[in-house]
């Protein structure tokens, strides 16, 4: 059988390559050497054509317009039983192009009784005044501690104003976000997450589940207080996005150490509340090994198939979050969906199970999620702290006794996290099944 068509090309290696199309009972078939993508011929012949608009490319060009050619058959030639497996396979959460999709993947589709919740009522949370406790003010900061508890033994949310953090800092950290994520999406695939690591470029979770995908993008890194870590931030997102990006590292380094100064500050109110002393917690997270989250909500026009972020709760200690002025937060309080709507001067702060494993179950992680739109994205800024690796959570002395007996077991924040990344997709059961897994392994 000769070839309807046959380039035989040779490389600076002078490697030959052949590519070669052939009809055959009315069929197109194709026959490429040496790249061993598709070799369903032998032949013998050598009938070479040589035209002068493929005379000058490079071996590379050809490659690359063969494996073209190749796709555009095998698409003619796929077969049904494969569909599903390819569809999964090649799924990428593309922003600029799923936005205006009428009808979004349904990987993105939630199931009925998950599905977000409509016009859910406000959740009444207390906006709690940091200026006096941050002046020294004694009564302002127990008046603090008493809002916290109250809200920390309901629900776990709060909201703080006068906290300090910098209003152009606030500004710089919404517009970077941005900046980022209006990037083409190969652009921002260069800090790709890898599969069973928590820092980097998300599209999704396209890579690490097959179902109930959340409608967003992220980009997360790591934010440590020890000493030589001042450019930890900048030093990652440099070394992952190029140098042209070192300015968003920089407001990002600022933003996670107004972070983590506001938290320690948090963390002393949490002391005070629940009776121990002071400086325990605040020494606990001293040098916390923390983890900042850019979440970026693009616009959906079936909103109400598909959620931002599924119901979960947040396993790291407490996360001190940041919303633009775009609504879809919301928390499950007495068996109904609550939205806590964008305050700019505020920042919404909640209990993770890592602290309610610290205060023996006295302040409770809360379920939340988030929903989006058809019509405007959605941004925020979330700082999860966490402690250093070595340390060990367990409770102070003074929230364990006989009528209040140790709930979970030891653990080290890197052990929760694993669990996290490899083992279980975080929900409202996170903090249980771990403490079984970690009593399962001690045995």
């Amino acid at each position: 059988m000769r070839p309807w068509l046959f380039f035989h090309l040779t490389s600076q290696t002078n490697t030959p390559t052949a590519l070669s199309l052939f009809f055959f009972n009315n069929s197109l078939f194709l026959s490429l050497s040496q790249l061993h993508l598709l070799s369903p011929f032998k032949y013998s012949q050598n009938h070479s054509y040589r035209y002068p608009s493929l005379l000058g490319l490079s071996i590379f060009t050809l490659h690359a317009m063969a494996i073209d050619c190749v796709s555009n058959i095998a698409s003619m030639t796929h077969h049904p039983k494969d569909e599903k497996k390819d569809e999964q396979k090649k799924l990428v959460f593309d922003a600029s192009v799923l936005k205006f999709e009428s009808q979004i993947p349904k990987e993105f589709i939630w199931p009925d009784d998950e599905k977000p919740s409509a016009n859910a009522p406000e959740l009444q949370v207390p906006l709690i005044d940091l200026g006096g406790f941050l002046s020294g003010d004694p009564v302002a900061t127990m008046e603090a501690s008493r809002f916290i508890s109250e809200a920390c033994q309901q629900h776990g949310f709060f909201l703080v104003v006068n906290h300090g953090v910098d209003a152009k800092l606030l500004a710089d950290a919404h517009k970077y976000m941005d900046n980022f994520f209006l990037l083409p999406l190969r652009q921002k695939q260069r800090a790709q997450r890898k599969l069973g690591e928590h820092c980097g470029y998300a599209s999704s979770f396209t890579g690490r589940f097959s179902t109930k995908l959340p409608w967003k993008e992220t980009l997360s890194f790591r934010y440590s207080a020890e000493n030589n870590s001042s450019k930890m931030v900048e030093d990652y997102l440099v070394n992952k996005m190029g140098n042209e990006l070192r300015q968003l590292g920089r407001v990002y380094q600022d933003y996670c150490e107004a972070m983590s100064k506001l938290s320690l500050g948090i963390m002393e109110l949490l002391a005070i509340s629940l009776g121990v002393g002071r400086a325990h917690f605040r020494e606990f997270f001293d040098k916390n090994d923390s983890i900042m989250r850019l979440n970026y909500y693009p616009p959906c026009q079936k909103p109400d198939l598909t959620l931002g972020t599924g119901p979960h709760c947040d396993p790291t200690s407490l996360t001190i979050l940041h919303q633009d002025r775009v609504g879809g937060l919301q928390v499950f309080v007495d068996n109904e969906w609550h939205s806590i709507s964008p305050n700019f001067e505020a920042f919404v702060v909640n209990i993770g199970d890592t602290f309610m494993a610290l205060s023996n179950g006295r302040y409770k992680s809360c379920l939340h999620q988030a929903v989006v739109n058809s019509h405007k994205p959605r941004k925020s800024l979330a700082f999860f702290l966490c402690p250093e690796g070595d340390k060990v959570v367990t409770p102070p002395a003074e929230l364990v006794s006989q009528n209040s007996p140790r709930v979970y077991p030891d653990f080290t924040w890197p052990m929760l996290l694993e669990f996290t990344q490899k083992h279980y997709r975080a929900d409202m059961n996170t903090l249980q099944e771990f403490s079984n897994w970690v009593q399962q392994r001690n045995s």
